[in-house]
């Protein structure tokens, strides 16, 4: 029996100094700091990797991660500076720097954090109109940080982004702001309209105004041209008038019959060609008329020479010609 009682007394022994060991014996993993507390003091701080302490007497008071963290910022709703109401939420997104202030410098990291969050966010939400709050959420997220990183240094952590993630309207200011966004673009599309309107107008009104310019420019264009030839013509009547008068006064009959002559078709030409006469009764003498004509081969003759006199004229009624 003795023998027994001190197998159980060396085994009790024994678990009670493994125990002992396992108590002495911590292994801190990385990214992570341990506090050490001896007799609800804190001493000091254990780094990653296998640590000792004493047994019974030190005791880990908090387990602190150094990894950034995320959090959580509850939904509330904030009144606007114009009186809308919104409901905003968002996310923080922490690093605990010191792990002493973190762990003995606030009661409650987490809720403390989440609250001063939360109360910012009323803060700054409500000291702009609503519409800022809608366009501006990037200065909302910096002016945030700034106040929750300068709040949150005493308890030795660091702030790294705030963002907020939904910021809702109520449903019946959406409901107008889908009106007025509506009212908006027709009023756009109005204006564009009216606008491409204006501007085809006066698109038309410049081409029609080039088209008179250029109408005009033809229009003077073709009037000197046919004064040209009207001064060329003239030259030209003034010069056969004169060689007619010179070769009357010279004695050649043949050219005053050529005037008349010339003058005698015109004239009948004109008859003819008149738009409102179908029929004209004129009288005349074909003897004249070829006495004319005769004159004119007499002054052809002249003109031309022997050579042209000499050459076939062919027949109107295709019998030959007569020399």
């Amino acid at each position: 029996m003795e023998i027994s009682a001190g197998l159980i007394v060396a085994i009790i022994l024994l678990a009670l100094v493994a125990v002992t060991v396992f108590a002495g014996v911590k292994t801190v993993p990385q990214g992570q700091q341990w506090t050490v507390e001896r007799l609800g003091k804190y001493i000091r701080t254990l780094t990653p990797g296998l640590s000792i302490i004493i047994p019974y007497i030190d005791r880990i008071g908090r387990k602190l991660s150094l990894m950034e963290t995320v959090l959580d910022i509850p939904s509330q709703e904030v009144i606007t500076r114009d009186n809308a109401t919104v409901t905003a939420d968002g996310v923080v997104f922490f690093q605990v720097l010191d792990p002493v202030k973190a762990a003995y410098e606030v009661q409650d990291l987490l809720f403390a954090l989440s609250s001063l969050a939360m109360t910012n966010v009323r803060s700054v939400i409500g000291a702009m109109d609503l519409d800022e709050v809608l366009s501006q959420r990037d200065q909302i997220n910096r002016r945030l940080l700034s106040v929750v990183d300068q709040a949150t240094l005493a308890w030795g952590i660091k702030a790294t982004r705030i963002e907020l993630r939904n910021i809702q309207p109520p449903q019946n200011l959406l409901d107008s702001m889908a009106k007025q966004m509506t009212a908006e673009r027709e009023k756009r599309a109005e204006i564009l309209t009216a606008e491409g309107a204006k501007q085809a107008s006066i698109l038309r009104a410049e081409g029609a105004k080039q088209a008179a310019v250029l109408e005009a420019e033809g229009r003077m264009e073709a009037a000197k041209r046919d004064a040209e030839a009207r001064e060329r013509l003239a030259e030209a009547e003034a010069k056969a008038t004169q060689m007619v008068s010179q070769a009357i006064a010279d004695g050649n009959v043949a050219a005053m019959n050529y005037f008349v002559a010339q003058k005698y078709v015109e004239a009948f030409s004109k008859f003819a060609e008149s738009p409102n006469q179908k029929l004209v009764f004129m009288p005349m003498e074909a003897t004249g008329l070829l006495s004319s004509l005769g004159g004119i081969g007499e002054l052809a003759k002249q003109a031309f020479g022997s050579e042209a006199a000499a050459k076939p004229v062919p027949r109107p009624w295709g019998g030959g010609s007569t020399p």
